[in-house]
């Protein structure tokens, strides 16, 4: 087994990223006015009582050309009976930067929740001057049903070429750029169950001709590999946690704090609400030789386009004992460094700092990409996306890594997209650690001991999966009693 035994987070600070994210803070709620008296006018026989919803619109990003488009959405339920989401689908039409040119949609917030938003992109049957391309907007069973009189909030929606090449939204058909609050918007249509209920779509162009089919809510069949586990072991020392291709480090070395133990019996499983968990325990009575840190790896490093997700629970309290200490828990995959700056090296974080740590005061999450760095003197080379708030609990961590980007996704909404920049050229392995980064968060020579919780882990080779998907996979798993799959061939 091949492994680097330095970590690069272990540093003391992160360094500014070799260039700017192209993703925007789109996180802010919208500022929203109240409508004019009179409503802009549907197709005919098509108008708001009978349709019985209304589609909102407005657009965070406003330039002629932008990165991104960014046409955020409502839909109110206008009827007198409940409308059932999944029935809804909308179109936001535009034209082409390219006749070649491909889009990815992605979600960055939404009332509902991403995971129970799709997108898919289509070609207009009737081009015209302002539009070639649609955007299609559905909702899965998930979403729920809107009741009279009530609507979606926000859906903080955006999509961008395949490139990450400036579009240019000034001729589009759906697009307003003086549209920065929330009103009815009749150049996007809603079809309710295959049938037109609000707006007017570009000449020639009915949304119901044909019929779209929102993208499967289960993974496509086939592919060329998948890891699973849900940790069914009894201990560190289980034979079958060797046999199924994991590592329990006991070996010294970085990260964290000089002269800490890898201790494997600090890696043990217990049932946890019908499911066998993994806990690491990180403890310490405020000296380097106190110091046990625990980490569960892959011994093979053969891991690197596809989706990668586990559901972790971060802590921000101690087991036992004073809190404070500057802990990381973590979920990664990673391969070595093969000298310094080399750049074939490749890390992809998710890192929760429940005590603050790196010059962070209090808990932030990290999610990074890095493309290379030198340990000393220290350089990095990464993009790295964070929010400072308690993320104490269990959460879904989804992972995203094809040919033109990384995505980190939690509980089903996009936390970051990063670059290409940073895309692997080497194949890693799939890691779980928890640490600490020095001993100055808390002095006190009292023991203390904290844990972080994992639930399962999958890979799905060289396929994007979206969290609805990958909960359909862990939800088929656990179905047929399956504990454990392993068919990514070797690197």
């Amino acid at each position: 087994m091949t492994r680097h035994d330095h970590h690069p987070a272990a540093q003391p600070r992160r360094t500014t990223p070799r260039r700017t994210t192209r993703l925007r803070a789109l996180l802010a709620t919208a500022a929203v006015t109240a409508l004019g008296a009179a409503a802009l006018a549907a197709l005919p026989g098509t108008a708001n009582a009978a349709g019985g919803l209304t589609v909102q619109y407005r657009t965070s990003a406003t330039g002629a050309t932008a990165d991104q488009s960014e046409p955020w959405f409502k839909v109110k339920n206008t009827a007198t009976t409940a409308l059932p989401l999944s029935e809804v689908k909308l179109r936001y039409y535009f034209k082409a930067d390219a006749p070649g040119a491909t889009y990815r949609f992605a979600c960055s917030w939404a009332t509902k929740g991403c995971a129970n938003i799709t997108g898919t992109f289509g070609t207009l049957a009737a081009p015209t001057a302002t539009a070639d391309r649609y955007l299609e907007v559905g909702f899965t069973s998930g979403a729920g049903s809107l009741a009279p009189g009530t609507d979606t909030g926000d859906m903080q929606l955006r999509f961008y070429q395949s490139t990450w090449q400036p579009l240019r939204q000034s001729d589009d058909y759906s697009f307003d750029a003086s549209r920065t609050a929330y009103a009815d918007w009749t150049k996007v249509t809603a079809t309710r169950a295959g049938s037109l209920v609000w707006g007017t779509a570009p000449a020639g162009n009915t949304p119901t001709d044909p019929p779209t089919t929102p993208p499967p809510t289960t993974p496509p069949p086939g592919g060329s590999g998948t890891l699973w586990d849900d940790f069914s072991y009894t201990s560190y020392a289980d034979p079958k946690i060797s046999a199924n291709g994991w590592f329990v480090r006991a070996n010294s070395g970085g990260p964290g704090v000089p002269g800490a133990t890898w201790d494997p019996s600090n890696v043990t499983f217990a049932t946890s609400a019908g499911n066998t968990v993994m806990t690491l325990e990180t403890s310490t009575a405020g000296t380097a030789g106190t110091t046990e840190q625990a980490e569960v790896l892959t011994k093979a490093t053969k891991f690197q386009n596809g989706t990668y997700a586990a559901r972790v629970r971060f802590n921000d309290a101690p087991r036992s004992g004073p809190d404070g200490d500057h802990l990381v828990q973590t979920f990664f995959t990673i391969n070595d460094l093969k000298a310094p700056m080399a750049d074939d090296y490749a890390e992809y974080d998710f890192e929760y700092l429940p005590n603050g740590g790196w010059g962070e005061p209090s808990n932030i999450l990290y999610t990074t990409s890095w493309e290379t760095y030198n340990p000393d003197p220290w350089q990095a080379v990464n993009q790295h996306t964070e929010a400072r708030q308690s993320y104490a609990g269990w959460h879904d961590l989804v992972l995203t890594i094809d040919g033109s980007s990384i995505t980190y996704s939690i509980d089903g909404q996009l936390f970051g997209t990063h670059d290409a920049a940073y895309l692997p050229e080497r194949p890693m392995s799939i890691n779980f650690n928890q640490w600490l980064i020095d001993l100055t968060g808390q002095t006190s020579t009292t023991p203390r001991a904290y844990e972080q919780q994992v639930d399962y882990v999958l890979h799905v080779k060289d396929q994007v999966l979206t969290p609805a998907q990958v909960n359909a996979k862990v939800a088929a798993y656990r179905s047929t009693g399956t504990a454990f799959e392993d068919t990514v061939p070797a690197a």
